[in-house]
């Protein structure tokens, strides 16, 4: 396999790289993480520019391409220090391209072309985190209406999305926690009647709102229905591993945006007499860091030609998002280590990537669920 980047590759991400140097400034970004703020400015520049629309087929207004270049996107905003959730809306409104009907997408795409996010995905509850089968959301039909009751948490853009693609299950079987054909997905809006969104507090990804979201016999009609009846859960597990890659993308971006930064560093500070680029220590560090930057590129462009080859990737999906999201926080730490003192402020954005990279360990499948994944599957493949 070859992992060249050809030309229109190439002019894709100098392109990107001369938006972000004008739009996405890491003074603009201290400024949105200090303040919480949403980098507007940023995802307006992304959509004008026609970033924002890469993966969504033509037929929607968007610019066909293949996930190869999906992920050397996402990896070349975090590694200029943008942030991991401004790219990669072709990924996760793909549910909807997929099973929503006509006016369904069409709302969800006007929100994409306004450079908004397409929807909340409702899939989170307080109790059904990794155990996603545990969902208790219910709808209820009465009087030819449909009625949600119960609590998504950790939902990203939730004060700020126009639409939640709900899954709740059937109330008649909100008893068994087995039955996962009795799922199914509502298009739901956030402004309706009985929908009540709280903001978490969290110690890192202050530039993006992540809520709790309560709905009390919040109405929609059969129409809002999203895809067949009973098949919810599996219809959201369909994109779940191109998002997962689309995370280790991410951190392998995050990761070398951190190296490089350490590795400048290392040549400038002067500690007893000389830079510390010249003391062994430092060296190893910088040795090792780089060997787990190289392991990361090569798994995810791996998996991303296995994916535009038709080659299944259940184990090559997990295997790259537990593997990256675990050495991009080893890397990171160890950037922060090389800065010392300074690595632990608000000055230094390797700071800033310390604390958001921490979460992709929980967030699009836990560590234990991606180990789960893979290592049964890798076992059924030694079964006689």
């Amino acid at each position: 396999m070859d992992f060249t980047i050809n030309e229109d590759q190439q002019l894709l991400l100098e392109s990107l790289r001369e938006l972000m140097a004008q739009s996405c400034t890491e003074t603009y970004m201290k400024e949105c993480n200090e303040q919480h703020k949403y980098p507007q400015e940023f995802i307006d520049a992304l959509v004008e520019s026609g970033f924002s629309s890469l993966g969504i087929p033509e037929e929607y207004g968007g610019t066909e391409v293949d996930t190869t270049t999906l992920m050397l996107v996402a990896e070349e905003i975090t590694k200029n220090g943008g942030p991991h959730f401004a790219f990669g809306q072709a990924l996760s409104i793909a549910d909807m391209l997929h099973f929503g009907n006509d006016e369904q997408k069409a709302q969800c795409l006007e929100e994409i072309q306004k450079g908004n996010v397409g929807f909340v995905l409702g899939f989170t509850e307080p109790q059904a985190g990794s155990d996603s089968s545990a969902i208790q959301t219910t709808f209820t039909r009465r009087d030819g209406k449909v009625y949600l009751n119960g609590h998504k948490t950790f939902m990203s853009h939730a004060t700020r999305a126009k639409y939640m693609l709900c899954l709740a299950r059937n109330a008649d079987e909100a008893g068994d926690v087995s039955k996962k054909n009795a799922f199914t997905m509502w298009w739901m809006p956030m402004k309706a009647p009985g929908v009540t969104v709280e903001p978490l507090q969290k110690i890192g990804w202050h530039m993006l709102d992540t809520c709790e979201v309560y709905l009390d016999n919040v109405e929609l009609e059969e129409s809002d229905l999203v895809g067949v009846e009973g098949n919810g859960f599996m219809q959201a597990m369909e994109n779940f591993e191109v998002e997962r890659l689309l995370m280790a993308a991410s951190l392998l971006g995050m990761a070398e945006c951190a190296f490089e930064d350490a590795a400048k560093y290392a040549t400038q500070r002067v500690q007893f007499g000389r830079p510390i680029s010249s003391f062994q220590l430092i060296q190893e560090k910088i040795t090792f860091m780089k060997i787990k930057i190289e392991n990361m590129r090569n798994m995810v462009f791996k998996t991303a030609w296995e994916i535009d080859n038709g080659i299944p990737v259940q184990i090559d999906s997990a295997l790259a998002k537990l593997y990256c999201a675990r050495s991009a926080g080893e890397v990171i730490d160890d950037a922060m280590q090389i800065f010392g003192g300074i690595g632990y402020t608000t000055d230094c954005r390797v700071s800033r990537l310390w604390v958001d990279s921490r979460v992709m360990r929980i967030g699009g499948g836990t560590d234990e669920v991606m180990i789960h994944i893979a290592g049964r599957n890798i076992l059924k493949q030694y079964k006689d």
